[in-house]
């Protein structure tokens, strides 16, 4: 069961930033995965060419997710 969804964010700057996200409710791992999913594709878009995730306001990229 989780607890949080924590997002790994770059900036371009070259600083990592974790933001943790409560769930109401302890979640399932599958679950947490698919909100994960979601959140990435919500906050970012996919860029082939350099094939990485770019956030959209343009603070940098989109690392990865932790589900605990």
């Amino acid at each position: 069961m989780c607890k949080y969804l924590v997002v790994i964010l770059l900036t371009f700057q070259g600083e990592v930033i974790l933001e943790r996200y409560g769930f109401q409710r302890p979640v399932e791992v599958n679950e947490c995965m698919d909100i994960g999913n979601d959140h990435r594709e919500q906050i970012a878009s996919y860029n082939s060419k350099k094939n990485t995730w770019i956030l959209n306001d343009g603070r940098g990229t989109f690392q990865g997710f932790i589900c605990e």
